[in-house]
């Protein structure tokens, strides 16, 4: 059985290449049929962010990739609730649709993956 993979995203997209390159190994990953989840955390959320200019913040758009991930079998995609209220933000104005948790279960949600990878 395939090892269960959590990959926490808590990058803005216009931080580096970095967030571009945690996309592609959760695609990969995908590709090879592994469980993979996606948590974004911190400023991770604005990756979801629906229709944030690429050219403002001089970064290539992640729309494409982040579409991408329901293709490969990826459609776990949990969002932290406080990092979405500390930035003003609410579920309704992210591109994909996500499960929103809360600190508490944050806490208990790391021990159900035999591999955590963040960037």
């Amino acid at each position: 059985m395939a090892k269960s993979v959590l990959i926490i995203c808590q990058q803005a997209p216009w931080h580096n290449i970095s967030v571009k390159e945690t996309l592609d190994l959760a695609l990969a990953g995908g590709a090879f049929e592994l469980p993979i989840s996606l948590l974004f955390l911190n400023d991770g959320v604005w990756q979801l962010v629906k229709n944030l200019d690429s050219q403002q913040i001089e970064q290539k758009d992640l729309t494409a990739n982040l579409q991408a991930l329901s293709l490969f079998g990826i459609d776990e995609l949990l969002v932290a609730e406080h990092s979405l209220t500390e930035r003003n933000l609410t579920p309704a104005q992210l591109t994909l649709s996500t499960k929103v948790i809360t600190k508490e279960r944050l806490a208990k949600l790391l021990i159900h993956y035999d591999v955590v990878i963040t960037n």
